[in-house]
């Protein structure tokens, strides 16, 4: 099993949710969150500064089974890409253990996605 998060543009979450949903992944998590780039700039207007550092952006987050590790990469990698700096990442990383609350299934079998 893998744990897969990726932190994409607000823009592109909705062509990755329906990517992902093609690729047969139905069940994730998401969140809105903040982030810096290496960007290091700010913006004086009327005398007030403002931070522009800061970017809005969506963290996805979702575990598979081994066999669609690939193919959920694959959609998220073809929906956020725009080509321009600032497209995001995708982190794979291994879960030890899984456990469904209500059956108490364990492993694979506590996964939604075939």
């Amino acid at each position: 099993m893998k744990k897969i998060e990726a932190i994409i543009r607000k823009s592109k979450f909705i062509d990755v949710r329906e990517a992902l949903h093609e690729a047969d992944i139905d069940f994730l998590s998401w969140w809105d969150v903040k982030g810096q780039g290496d960007a290091k700039q700010g913006l004086i207007f009327r005398g007030i500064a403002y931070d522009i550092n800061t970017i809005d952006r969506i963290y996805v987050s979702f575990v598979v089974r081994d066999q669609n590790v690939d193919k959920s990469v694959a959609a998220i990698l073809k929906a956020a890409y725009t080509g321009e700096s600032g497209d995001g990442r995708i982190f794979v990383s291994d879960i030890s253990q899984s456990i469904r609350i209500r059956t108490g299934d364990h492993g694979d079998e506590s996964l939604y996605n075939k």
